[in-house]
């Protein structure tokens, strides 16, 4: 009877795991891909971010080309 009760209290631990893990990632993807999200992809945050470096005084530095333009081998 008690290894009986056990199995029952750890599915339960592991279903009531299961689902905050299943709710958690749920939230976590619609903030991120959500209807009206502030994503990263956006022109606002890419100016938040030059706005910042410019006044730290640092030099930005793209680690990519702007899309559309070619990619030059030469230094």
């Amino acid at each position: 009877m008690k290894a009986q009760e056990e199995r029952h209290r750890s599915s339960i631990s592991l279903i009531t795991a299961a689902m905050v893990a299943v709710i958690g990632q749920t939230a976590i993807l619609l903030d991120d891909f959500g209807p009206g999200n502030g994503s990263q992809g956006s022109g606002s945050a890419r100016m938040i971010t030059a706005a910042e470096v410019s006044r730290a005084g640092a030099i930005e530095i793209p680690s990519e080309p702007p899309e559309g333009q070619p990619v030059s081998l030469t230094p």
